[in-house]
């Protein structure tokens, strides 16, 4: 445990920081399951639904710090492939 004043907010900082960008990280990957299990379901309609509220997921990622956004692009191309090999 640090013994300075202004290093001992940082670890307070730290740990507020972090446990925020699980909860964000946690609440993208829930998000992208959604969709994923709505395309192996075959629901269409759904998973067109739950595409956009994906993408604007990884966009929020992205604006966050959370991903990269070559990263969420990569994952954004991904998503639009499953989509479209449906039909």
């Amino acid at each position: 445990m640090p013994i300075i004043k202004s290093a001992k907010k940082r670890v307070l900082v730290t740990d507020k920081k972090n446990a925020q960008n699980r909860m964000l990280k946690s609440a993208l990957k829930t998000q992208v399951k959604k969709f994923l299990t709505a395309v192996e379901s075959g629901n269409k309609e759904t998973a067109e639904k739950l595409l956009p509220e994906t993408f604007s997921a990884l966009d929020s990622a992205v604006s966050k710090g959370i991903l990269h956004k070559n990263n969420a692009a990569n994952k954004k191309a991904a998503l639009s492939k499953k989509l479209a090999a449906m039909a």
